[in-house]
């Protein structure tokens, strides 16, 4: 593989670099990046930096034109996503609309439910969460046991999902729900769109280690969506949802990988201002940590060729979430580490902690969400290398 960017792509790179420059500035330069898709410090900030975006047509870039993104290529993407991360713009509001339902609804949705929500989700007005996760079923997806049930026309939900990011912020939530008891449980599922401001939904938040409750239980009490809201066919939940996985564990995590690669300059510097890197134990993890982001992009790379190739997210996705999610639990432990005493001291009052601090705590999640360890092993030996299905249990 060539990996210089053409004069194209290069032109493409000034025009994102210019326009941060220009538009990056005041309370949005303040902020910085956070955490991640699931931060919602300085949250009416965020919002508004998002709707600039989403004017200025940076929201839904890979999208195809006729329905309002920019038809950009993949690298056209990561240089984006590359220029964005490196000038510490806010983390984005609009993950779960741009980054996992717009592209599903594209693959699978009806043109009707296309144009209903593809704009929403591009001028940033209708934000998105998404309902996967139960009490019973995490990693286990096809265990789901939230119903459905058809009412004249419209499908009406009892049950209920955990782990909702940022449920208390969205508008809307797609969610897998079993319309079919009785056919076998991968088969009997169906991708839903439901509004979340309705009577017979009620939205508690769950408080974190970080002290944030970003991340909430969500109840569904004869829950109400039109019949027309259903994502392919009735028992075609499955398919579908595995495909918005497919984009989550694909090209959507892109910045947050350009994110990792900011933290660990981060760490690299911070271990030189406070003079240890004198330390060559110090200085072997890391280089470790600086070498295990060029894996990451290589792999992404590698993960990236597949897509153009097959038009879909291939399975190898699940060996870089495997990859990211425990090489980030270690970089938190060695900024607890290069942290020393002060690593169990809080930045202030209320909670407050440091950037550090919080980066840890959070990074404890990661193994476990979107997909846990387990499952991706799984994924990566049945699919990628071939191996016998696991052994289901009696």
């Amino acid at each position: 593989m060539d990996f210089r960017w053409s004069a194209e792509d290069e032109a493409f790179r000034q025009e994102v670099r210019s326009w941060l420059n220009e538009h990056l500035v005041g309370e949005f330069a303040a902020l910085g990046s956070g955490g991640g898709p699931a931060d919602e410090t300085g949250w009416d900030v965020r919002l508004a930096w998002e709707k600039k975006l989403g004017e200025a047509g940076w929201i839904g870039l890979g999208w195809p034109t006729e329905y309002g993104g920019r038809g950009a290529t993949i690298t056209q993407q990561l240089l984006f996503n590359e220029e964005y991360a490196k000038a510490n713009a806010p983390a984005r509001v609009s993950f779960f609309g741009e980054g996992l339902l717009g592209p599903t609804l594209i693959a699978f949705g009806s043109e009707d439910q296309k144009r209903r929500f593809l704009p929403g989700i591009l001028k940033a007005t209708e934000l998105w969460c998404q309902g996967f996760s139960e009490p019973d079923a995490g990693s286990d997806l096809a265990n789901v046991k939230t119903r459905a049930v058809l009412d004249g026309d419209e499908w009406v939900v009892n049950g209920q999902k955990v782990w909702t990011t940022l449920a208390h912020h969205a508008h809307w939530t797609f969610a897998v729900v079993r319309t079919d008891p009785d056919a076998p449980k991968h088969k009997g599922l169906s991708y839903l769109l439901l509004p979340m401001d309705q009577p017979g939904i009620e939205v508690k938040p769950l408080k974190q280690l970080t002290g944030s409750a970003e991340f909430n239980e969500v109840f569904f009490t004869d829950a109400r969506t039109s019949a027309d809201l259903i994502v392919g066919a009735p028992g075609d939940g499955w398919k579908v949802a595995m495909g918005t996985l497919g984009f989550e564990r694909g090209t959507a995590f892109l910045a947050q990988q350009l994110h990792f690669q900011h933290e660990t300059e981060q760490v690299i510097d911070y271990a030189k201002k406070h003079g240890l890197t004198g330390d060559p134990i110090v200085r072997q993890k890391l280089a470790d940590a600086w070498i295990g982001v060029q894996i990451m992009k290589y792999n992404g790379f590698r993960s990236i060729s597949k897509l153009l190739t097959t038009g879909s997210p291939p399975p190898e996705a699940s060996i870089s979430k495997l990859y990211w999610s425990h090489w980030h639990r270690h970089l938190g432990e060695l900024e607890m580490e290069l942290m020393g005493p002060w690593s169990e001291v809080l930045a202030g009052p209320d909670y407050e902690l440091e950037e550090f601090q919080s980066s840890f705590l959070l990074s404890r999640a990661e193994t476990i969400y979107t997909g846990s360890t387990e499952i991706q092993k799984n994924i990566i030996g049945e699919r990628v290398l071939g191996l016998p299905r696991e052994p289901a249990a009696s």
